[in-house]
């Protein structure tokens, strides 16, 4: 394993070009918006926050927005056959199309991106309503996924202009402790992953802190390699996995077959509790990949002491990993669609700033499971 140490973040914002602040929001396209929203407040706890469609003035789209402290997605499904967001659905199936991150200056982050060789995907734009202004650019990046630009210092509702405030005083679940955006993971195709380090490094101003061969992630049938890009103050990452030669199908290969290409395979959220926050959020419904429980015999002595008791750990299938600065655990969501593509991961830190190295042979193998139960692997 490869690790690059993050510069001073003081020293890298000074010379940073473009500063982000963080995930403003994941904004998924999807069948039917309107259910997967449901679905995301049923099951994850998120909060109705606002809505867009025929009725604010858009007539061939709905999205509505939903939020759990600082993290919100957005669900958005066309109105029409013909549109392309329901191109990309029948496409792809349910999944991540924007990555919106936070920035202090729409309008610079879109110039300093499209200089150095970005495709523009939307120049930049100045939303206005009562409650000011949102300026928002954005460029295209691996397969289909768009990172958007959004600069809301000079706003003070709830979203975005264009949306109204959506709500259902009936329909209220309660949070799952899910607190934001930790990082983000891209499938990519044979021998492009270098491809885009390069386009994070050079277009982005990304580093490469950490990189996994096919030594590293692989078990006696499959493999893959991937690296971690991360922007100057460590707020916005992005590992970038492709796939590597092995007996019989990986999970990167299972997910660009059904995925028909690139795209998001995963969206990693923190939590401050993941014990509670995993037990509530299997009470609800969501299930997650099961690890064998000999994982758990040697735990102690690989990881040494942690804080957390170990029978609730084994019980949830909740992996641990160290590193230099502390440890963190880590569980990962069984494909919340039909398609076995986008997952969850939920993570909680107790200071390490790696990627669980340690439990990717474990959570290959129940990966694997999953691939051979579906005749994929």
């Amino acid at each position: 394993m490869k690790t690059t140490t993050i510069p001073d973040k003081k020293a890298t914002t000074q010379n940073d070009f473009l500063p982000l602040q963080g995930t403003d929001y994941v904004e998924f396209y999807v069948g039917n918006a309107k259910q997967a929203a449901h679905y995301y407040m049923s099951a994850f706890g998120f909060q109705a926050l606002a809505y867009s469609g025929p009725e604010t003035g858009e007539k061939n789209k709905v999205s509505y927005a939903v939020r759990q402290n600082k993290l919100t997605f957005v669900l958005t499904t066309a109105l029409r056959a013909d549109h392309e967001i329901a191109h990309h659905a029948n496409k792809h199936g349910d999944g991540v199309k924007m990555l919106a991150l936070r920035v202090d200056d729409a309008e610079s982050a879109w110039k300093e991106t499209t200089k150095r060789g970005a495709k523009s995907y939307m120049v930049p734009q100045h939303l206005k309503d009562d409650n000011g202004e949102v300026v928002m650019s954005g460029i295209h990046t691996y397969g289909e996924t768009i990172h958007l630009f959004i600069e809301r210092k000079n706003y003070g509702g709830a979203f975005i202009p264009g949306y109204r405030a959506w709500s259902n005083p009936h329909f209220q679940p309660a949070d799952t402790g899910l607190l934001y955006v930790d990082h983000c993971v891209g499938n990519v195709g044979w021998n492009q992953m270098d491809l885009w380090v390069k386009f994070y490094e050079e277009v982005m101003g990304f580093k490469n802190i950490l990189s996994f061969d096919d030594k590293d992630i692989s078990t006696e049938y499959s493999a893959l390699m991937s690296k971690v890009m991360s922007n100057g103050n460590g707020f916005v990452k992005f590992p970038i996995n492709e796939p590597a030669e092995g007996k019989k199908k990986s999970q990167v290969e299972e997910y660009l077959e059904f995925y028909d290409g690139e795209g998001v395979q995963h969206v990693a959220i923190a939590t401050n509790n993941i014990v509670k926050t995993v037990m509530e959020l299997r009470n609800r419904g969501v299930e997650f990949l099961k690890v064998p429980a000999t994982y758990y015999d040697s735990l102690p002595q690989r990881i040494g002491k942690i804080d957390e008791d170990l029978a609730p750990l084994q019980e949830l299938g909740i992996l641990v990993d160290r590193d230099e600065e502390g440890y963190l655990l880590q569980v990962f969501s069984k494909a919340v669609q039909d398609r076995p593509t986008l997952f969850f991961e939920i993570i909680q830190r107790k200071g390490a700033k790696s990627f669980g190295k340690g439990n990717f042979k474990a959570l290959f193998e129940a990966l694997e499971r999953e691939q051979e139960a579906r005749g994929n692997l």
